[in-house]
């Protein structure tokens, strides 16, 4: 197959590559390009957040309704807004940014309609967003009157060549810009005496800007603001525009952690977006640096490659036996709600919330999920204590997926790739058959046969469909079928069975003797010219009680063929005999 569009790399084999490495540098003209460190100054040398743990959760602030939504092809309306509103409240976070009520009418109507509807929780805080512009501030202070609490963010970008380029201004006139609409944030806010208003400042794009300037303005703001303990100022560092590893961020929030004025006045907060597909890893080595807030959408939606996601980074937490204080015990839920809003799906691999994250398709996967299962009951069995309070540890899982509202049932699904063990599981776990484990390579090859065949994946029901088909069937559809039989206990250790066969289409009787029921049924079958001998047997109930169906596993050698046969009913015997029928039509050998 051509690709005409690319360019296989053909430069020369850089003189320095170890031989295992042969690959060549391409066409693209990476040259264009500067590192992070080219950039911007990292003056931190002696960090030291990578000896740190996160060991309890930052203030999770949701930004779905205002960044979130500002990246939506369809802007929420007021009914949207609510719904997403009312599942944050539900989930338990404590500050929610609502929108950007100066940039639409429909992001100030809603602001107004959570005012006037009595939505708000009283510990529940709400941020609303604004640019650094005199009638923006007059705007937004208008769409939160009547509010309890609310933070009121003010942004203005930062980084040289957002000054230079969107802004044409110098570094001071920046500073002076950003320093005169705080004062006049400060200044309405006073004409509310009544009104609960702190303040919140985004250094947009700071992780391009000179650290040394973000502390300068961030600083003044803090004194400004007149700051305290009691009344904290939020100053809010973005990494609006991924650029760099993970670690260079951290070192960036460790820096100001270090160096901001009055610290314990202020709340250091990140919003990391996620253009490298590094927002999370950002966000927690953030939190190790000495962040202690955390702007986010639920699920990662946002600008570009979107914002950190909340739903991962909480539990990432909660996996490592932190609380995560928000709840997602009804992940599914929360998931129903966000694609319903925001009109888009989330991705069936997306962490924790994907429809497949809990699945496994590969037989060593599933083997390992199966036993981990197994051994988890038991455990849970021996420490007195239901399944779902025992410790966690089962292969591949790093959750228990029911405690995020998952069933079971999509943790082993079946297609070609799948193993023994999974079937097994499977059919245990939906339909009380525990195969022998000599048994389950050979139906794993009959399930294989089929989703190699159709290229599809099988659900429990046709799984079990398939094994009926296979095992239990053939004692009833077959070559050799029993008309009539009978059993008898001759003496001790001695039994006799008696049958009538029909064998192609004609009757004929028999009668064996043996040490049991089983026994005594091989040597009839053998007065009709069927040579078997019984290798392996199996038997089980199928649930507890009188009446309950048994199921029987005989594992039969057939002249020079060796295949198994599985038998249902209430009998055991019963179930036993036609075990044995469905191995002999199996194996195909025609009686002589």
């Amino acid at each position: 197959m051509v690709f005409p569009t690319l360019r296989t790399p053909t430069g020369p084999v850089p003189a320095d590559a170890p031989r295992w490495n042969p690959q060549r540098p391409s066409a693209m003209p990476h040259h264009r390009y500067q590192s992070a460190h080219d950039r911007v100054a990292l003056p931190l040398t002696d960090r030291t957040w990578p000896s740190r743990r996160i060991e309890r959760a930052p203030l999770w602030v949701p930004v779905d309704l205002r960044d979130g939504n500002q990246a939506l092809a369809e802007p929420m309306d007021t009914e949207r807004k609510r719904r997403m509103f009312d599942l944050l409240v539900t989930m338990g976070f404590k500050e929610i940014e609502v929108g950007y009520p100066s940039a639409s009418q429909t992001d100030f109507d809603f602001v107004r309609h959570l005012a006037d509807s009595d939505a708000v929780p009283e510990d529940v805080t709400i941020s609303v967003f604004t640019a650094a512009r005199k009638d923006l501030i007059d705007r937004t202070i208008a769409s939160v009157d009547g509010l309890p609490r609310t933070l009121v963010h003010l942004y203005t970008a930062t980084a040289p060549t957002w000054r230079n380029v969107v802004l044409g201004r110098s570094r001071a006139e920046v500073h002076e810009l950003i320093r005169a609409a705080a004062l006049y944030v400060l200044r309405r806010a006073e004409e509310r005496p009544g009104a609960d208003i702190r303040f919140e400042f985004s250094p947009e794009v700071f992780n391009l800007t000179e650290p040394d300037f973000v502390l300068e303005v961030c600083n003044g703001l803090t004194e400004l603001w007149e700051a305290s303990p009691d009344r904290p100022v939020v100053h809010n560092l973005p990494a609006t525009v991924e650029i760099a590893t993970p670690n260079v961020y951290a070192d960036q929030i460790e820096y100001m952690d270090r160096h901001l004025a009055r610290r314990e006045s202020v709340i250091l907060s990140v919003h990391p977006h996620n253009d490298r597909g590094t927002g999370v890893a950002c966000a927690e080595l953030a939190v190790l640096a000495g962040a202690q807030r955390v702007e986010g959408c639920l699920f990662g939606n946002g600008e570009r490659t979107g914002n950190v996601d909340l739903v991962t980074l909480a539990l990432n937490l909660y996996a490592q036996g932190v609380n995560p204080m928000i709840d997602f015990s009804d992940i599914d839920a929360v998931r129903e709600v966000v694609e319903h809003c925001n009109r888009l799906p989330v991705h069936p691999r997306h962490p924790y919330g994907g429809d497949l994250v809990h699945t496994a398709f590969s037989g060593t996967h599933q083997d390992a999920i199966a036993k981990g299962m197994t051994h988890h009951a038991k455990q849970a069995a021996d420490m007195g204590v239901p399944a779902e309070q025992a410790p966690w540890a089962v292969p591949y899982l790093p959750i228990d997926p029911g405690d995020i509202g998952r069933t079971y049932e999509e943790v082993i699904r079946i297609n070609s790739q799948s193993g023994k063990g999974g079937i097994a599981h499977l059919l245990r776990t939906h339909h009380s058959l525990d195969l022998p484990q000599a048994m389950r390579p050979d139906f794993s090859r009959a399930v294989q046969q089929v989703t190699d065949a159709t290229g599809q994946e099988l659900t429990h029901k046709e799984l079990f469909e398939l094994f009926r088909a296979t095992y239990l069937a053939p004692a009833l559809d077959g070559p050799v079928t029993l008309v009539s039989w009978s059993t008898a206990q001759t003496a001790p250790g001695e039994h006799q069975f008696t049958c009538t066969l029909q064998i192609d289409g004609q009757e004929r009787s028999c009668r064996g003797a043996g040490n049991g029921p089983l026994s005594a049924l091989a040597e009839a079958l053998r007065g009709v010219g069927i040579t078997i001998d019984i290798l392996g047997y199996a038997e089980h109930s199928i649930a507890a009680g009188p009446g309950s169906p048994a199921v029987a596993y005989a594992e039969c050698r057939v002249d020079d063929v060796t295949c198994w046969g599985a038998g249902w009913d209430t009998s055991v015997l019963t179930a036993s005999v036609h075990a044995v029928m469905a191995a002999v039509n199996r194996s195909g050998r025609a009686p002589s």
